[in-house]
């Protein structure tokens, strides 16, 4: 129960975070102010962050949050590739809608030099447990070739979401990331389809 409690607290103190960010920008919000808007308290912002910088690798939880919803609602018929592109566009329309794009490329370079922990290739994190599911489901559905390895697969899907990010900052966010994934995706997705597709 007390891993539970932690994990929503931690949830509150980045989700408000995110929302305080996209709403008067990172520079402009304190610790202050989202300690206030998660109803928790200075010391547990500290537990878990150890300053305002350190939010921005949380973004991935954010995101895991988001797949954690999504999982029980995905439709049982839905084949593996309509679920992979349910998932990146939800991803996507959340980026689009809610993550500042300057606050993505500071993710992105903060993983980039960073010695610590690289977040986005943490596989304990909901997002690679959804993928390593889907996949191996897919393959046992002959949707996925079996050529491939589970592993090799989703590390080629999650480099080719990251590239379409990657290429979304460097443009500076001046087309809509889900409708160029939606059209850019599936043709990515292609050369991995089974006998079966």
């Amino acid at each position: 129960m007390a891993k539970k409690n932690n994990r929503n607290t931690k949830s509150k103190i980045v989700s408000a975070a995110w929302k305080l960010f996209y709403e008067q920008g990172y520079d402009d919000t304190t610790i202050e102010e989202i300690v206030e808007k998660s109803g928790t308290s200075k010391g547990s912002f500290y537990h878990y962050f150890s300053g305002k910088d350190a939010l921005l690798s949380s973004l991935s939880d954010l995101f895991d949050d988001r797949y954690q919803q999504l999982m029980g609602q995905i439709p049982a018929q839905m084949n593996s590739f309509e679920k992979l592109m349910l998932l990146n566009q939800e991803l996507f329309r959340m980026m689009d809608d809610t993550v500042p794009l300057s606050l993505v490329s500071r993710l992105y370079s903060s993983q980039l030099t960073t010695a610590g922990e690289k977040h986005l290739l943490d596989h304990n994190r909901v997002y690679y447990k959804l993928l390593r599911q889907i996949t191996a489901e897919g393959q046992q559905r002959g949707e996925i070739r079996q050529d491939i390895s589970v592993n090799d697969f989703i590390k080629a899907y999650a480099l080719c979401e990251r590239a379409l990010i990657y290429d979304w900052c460097l443009c500076n966010g001046e087309y809509s990331l889900t409708q160029y994934a939606r059209q850019m995706l599936p043709m990515f997705l292609n050369g991995f389809r089974g006998a079966q597709q």
